[in-house]
């Protein structure tokens, strides 16, 4: 218990020193992090991987309304609790050419993000994952507000409002579902047994889904997202993109499957269908885009569609290959956001057209990028490639035609990212690349973290397939158990 209790406090009370450490906040939370992934570390090497729940914290909070702080960690968790500590520090180090205005306050907010952040991934008790899941947005509103691009205020209030619709919906699920427990508490295993006719869980269901739908993105629900992810500060959408959006995959594999099994399988068809348009349409999207960072957000687009409709094939190899595949997306999303970032901070542009010839002048930068690219078309040896097949097995399992639409995002990803690759790095050097110049310290130590990352798991994928094995079955064991009585 107090392992997981100082893994989700730490982070907070690391953002409030940060907060006090005016310019000395860059060292600051770079420690803090560090020891809040060594703390990460320690807890999955302590980790029995079964389908209990360790590590718990059960403490009464608010006993009038049956709020707990209950909280603790399977195999599902484990998986995304090691992504968020993972990617933090990779995030701030990824931050040290910059000299941000109000320093104390960036990097605070990113700590605090990762307590909400850890918050939603451990939370047993569903109005402390709400809590952590509101927690989680307020930080990344004033990162990309105050940090941000141009037209920064506008985007952002859009992404808002979106997020905040879909935390609505999602809060009034959760009071009904509070209203229709007999033990009148929040507790995940309470909602768990909640016998819910099957009007009742397509209600349900959708104020659910909604939220996570909006937060993944997927189709048509991902309007907000590309902005979005232009106008941030590059760490902004590193967070968005490498951890936030696993909120939602986590939400669906969490909370809708097994409190709604019959909602999830009367919709799972459309559920299915708006995750393969997704896919196909944000590939063609991809396609035509002329800035780089605009492509790599259309790309994640896509491969969330995959996830999602792995998710909803509700068989072992489509939930396993989206647990993988969140792990190996976060880390190769911010590995291509960074190296887009490094373009920009020397050319001032991310536009392809004006790109080319870098790999002569920056070999190294030339390697780690194509290695970032290989993993992200799944390339078999790199991270990607596992789970995206696993992925496809399952939708595979589903139905022949989904995973033979599904499975175009793999073509349509080869071709436009590796275009991409070939437009800005080979080629011709132009007037504006000719004086571009090699990665450098902090830049060589991200890029090198993720460039292993994607090999090591790429060449050896079994622990993190052994980590979430007993419990994804275990969940889809609920699922099926409760279909099945309702039958």
């Amino acid at each position: 218990m107090e392992q997981l209790l100082l893994l989700i406090f730490l982070p907070l009370a690391g953002a409030i020193i940060t907060a006090l450490a005016g310019k000395s906040a860059k060292i600051v939370s770079t420690v803090i992090s560090v020891a809040s992934l060594g703390l990460a570390l320690f807890i999955a090497c302590n980790f029995i991987p079964d389908a209990s729940t360790q590590f718990e914290a059960n403490l009464p909070w608010i006993a009038d309304l049956g709020i707990r702080f209950h909280a603790g960690i399977d195999g599902i968790s484990m998986l995304v609790v090691l992504l968020t500590n993972l990617l933090i520090p990779i995030i701030i180090l990824s931050s040290y050419k910059y000299d941000y205005k109000n320093p104390a306050a960036f990097y605070a907010l990113i700590l605090f993000m990762q307590a909400g952040l850890l918050l939603v991934f451990t939370a047993m008790d569903a109005f402390l994952f709400y809590i952590g899941w509101e927690a989680a947005l307020i930080p990344i509103y004033f990162i990309c507000a105050f940090w941000g691009g141009k037209d920064r205020i506008r985007i952002n209030m859009k992404f808002f409002v979106y997020t905040i619709a879909g935390s609505l919906f999602m809060l009034m699920g959760i009071i009904y579902l509070y209203l229709q427990n007999p033990a009148h508490n929040f507790d995940i295993q309470a909602f768990y047994a909640l016998n819910l006719d099957s009007a009742q869980q397509g209600w349900i269901f959708w104020a659910f889904f909604i939220a996570f739908a909006i937060k993944m993105p997927i189709f048509p629900f991902h309007t907000w997202q590309p902005d979005t992810y232009t106008a941030a500060p590059t760490q902004g959408t590193m967070l968005l993109s490498g951890i936030m959006l696993k909120m939602g995959i986590y939400g669906v594999i969490r909370w809708l499957l097994p409190i709604v099994p019959t909602g999830v399988q009367d919709w799972s068809c459309l559920a299915m269908v708006l995750s393969i348009i997704g896919i196909v349409y944000a590939s063609l999207i991809a396609f035509t885009q002329k800035d780089a960072k605009r492509l790599v957000a259309y790309s994640s687009i896509a491969h969330v569609g995959l996830i999602s409709a792995g998710i909803f094939a509700l068989n072992q190899q489509g939930m396993q290959g989206a647990m993988v595949q969140m792990l190996s997306h976060g880390i190769n999303v911010v590995g291509l956001f960074f190296v887009l970032d490094i373009i920009f901070s020397r050319l001032k542009t991310n536009k392809i057209e004006e790109l080319g010839g870098i790999a002569k002048l920056a070999p190294q930068l030339a390697i780690t990028f194509l290695i970032i690219v290989l993993g992200t078309v799944a390339l078999p040896g790199t991270n990607g490639f596992i789970g995206e097949f696993l992925l496809l097995m399952g939708v595979y399992n589903y139905g022949i035609w989904a995973a033979a639409i599904a499975g175009l995002t793999i073509i349509f990803g080869a071709v436009y990212m590796l275009r991409m690759y070939q437009n800005v790095m080979l080629g011709k050097t132009s007037e504006l690349t000719i004086t571009f110049t090699d990665i450098k310290g902090t830049e060589k130590l991200v890029l090198y973290i993720i460039c292993a990352l994607i090999i090591i798991l790429g060449v050896y994928p079994k622990p993190l397939l052994h980590l979430t094995e007993a419990s994804v079955q275990h969940l889809l064991e609920q699922v099926h158990q409760k279909l099945t009585s309702v039958k």
